[in-house]
């Protein structure tokens, strides 16, 4: 039976639980240290109603410090005052530098990331698959959700080109086509949420390449910032990024070429930005991540469930990257974003504990018996007919001699020093 493409396209999504075993289910589940995807979920099409989960690493404890624990807002000391207008739930300020986080809040909060999640689909992409390689679209790639680059079913797209439709365009046909070609959805996936593991990005989870909101999917403010920090480290991931225009090939008989736009515009409206991803579903509400580098300083901004009124949400960003600007370098942090050494750390399993000999005892205790134990049998073959009969009457000879001797012990009076008649204890050691 043939499905339709929207049904492909869930059936795909189906066999993320397989591949995606982070936690409890649900967006809304209680705070832990991984969530997971919730296929049965109806796709969400709200933004919460409260406050989202709040994450921490799997050993428990706050990525990047204590002080990010909060859901409020932190800031470093001697820092000037933060700008107005800054709407959105969850944001982050950090300097990629050094890792220091200069200002957040509620940065650990698990938010739906909306199209920002394809900082993660690239990072984990980009260096498995093969730039020049040649992708043909399909009827699945034309049938995508949300927004989409145009592939058209039969058209020839490089995997190159493909990575700049993603950023620029946030094409989903795009991120549908580069899982594809990576192996499928529910292999990309997994690689992504590997991926994010590694960075220490553990309130991500990665549902959908193309960040299409599907229940049990996350990002976070920190984690996004993690993620475009070792981003915009790539030579070639930073070209796609800063790519402004690009070409789109036509497809002879069914569609023209044409020409597709950065929507990052910090690209052309502010000096030094390495590149950027914007986002949106209804879900998510607008979600934004830079990193700009002024000056030999570079900063990363992240901003999530924002709303482009009274200010629009890369207005946004600009004032907190200007903030993050003028906030000294010497400041220090309230916290720090993790290494992948660091993250490493904070998955490993705790140490065997390490036996420790017991201190001896003012008394010693009266030694124990060694257990009696039936006789190992061996249990290769035994070629010769006698050695069975052998062995049952050896058997039969201890099972007497050891009844003899318990008649005898229980009867026999054991005579003590100075004339009294001890008889065997009937303890722990009654071999009864």
């Amino acid at each position: 039976m043939r499905l339709s493409p929207p049904l492909r396209r869930r059936a795909a999504v189906l066999l993320v639980a397989g591949a995606v075993t982070l936690g409890p289910a649900g967006p809304a589940a209680a705070q832990g240290a991984g969530l997971a995807v919730d296929p049965s979920a109806p796709t969400p099409t709200a933004p919460f109603a409260g406050p989202p989960p709040q994450g921490a690493a799997p050993d428990g404890s706050t990525v990047g410090g204590a002080a990010l624990a909060t859901r409020d807002l932190v800031t470093v000391p001697g820092a000037p005052p933060l700008p107005e207008g800054i709407d959105a739930r969850g944001w982050l300020v950090a300097d990629a530098g050094t890792g220091q986080v200069l200002g957040a809040r509620d940065p650990h909060g698990r938010y739906y990331p909306a199209s920002t999640l394809k900082t993660l689909t690239l990072l984990t992409l980009a260096p498995v698959l093969d730039r020049g390689q040649v992708v043909e679209g399909t009827t699945e790639d034309e049938a995508m959700e949300g927004s989409r680059v145009g592939l058209v079913r039969g058209g020839r797209y490089p995997v190159d080109l493909l990575f700049r439709a993603l950023v620029m365009q946030s094409g989903n046909d795009a991120a549908n086509a580069l899982a594809r070609t990576a192996g499928g959805v529910p292999a990309t996936l997994a690689a992504m949420n590997r991926t994010a593991a590694e960075l220490g990005a553990f309130d991500t989870v990665a549902g959908t390449p193309s960040g299409l909101d599907v229940a049990g999917q996350s990002s976070s403010p920190y984690d996004l910032a993690l993620i475009m920090r070792r981003l915009v480290e790539d030579p070639y991931a930073r070209d796609v990024l800063q790519t402004r225009v690009a070409d789109i090939p036509g497809v002879p008989g069914r569609a023209l070429g044409y020409q597709i736009q950065n929507q990052d515009t910090l690209l052309a409206d502010y000096p030094g930005t390495l590149g950027g991803k914007t986002g949106f579903t209804d879900a998510a509400r607008h979600t934004f991540v830079a990193a700009v580098e002024r000056d030999g300083r570079r900063l990363v901004v992240s901003l999530m469930q924002a709303e482009r009124r009274p200010v629009h949400e890369l207005e946004q960003a600009e004032r907190l990257l200007d903030w993050g600007f003028a906030t000294p370098a010497a400041a220090g942090g309230v916290g720090r974003l993790v290494d992948p050494a660091e993250a490493a750390r904070l998955t490993a399993p705790p140490p065997s504990p390490t036996p420790t000999r017991a201190a001896p005892s003012a008394v010693a205790a009266a030694p124990t018996p060694p257990p009696v134990t039936a006789p190992q049998v061996a249990t290769r073959s035994v070629e010769s007919p006698l050695v069975p009969v052998g062995l049952a009457v050896g058997a039969l000879a201890v099972v007497t001699a050891t009844l003899v001797g318990r008649h005898r012990a229980r009867r026999r009076p054991v005579p003590a020093p100075g004339g009294a008649v001890r008889r065997p204890p009937t303890g722990a050691g009654d071999p009864r």
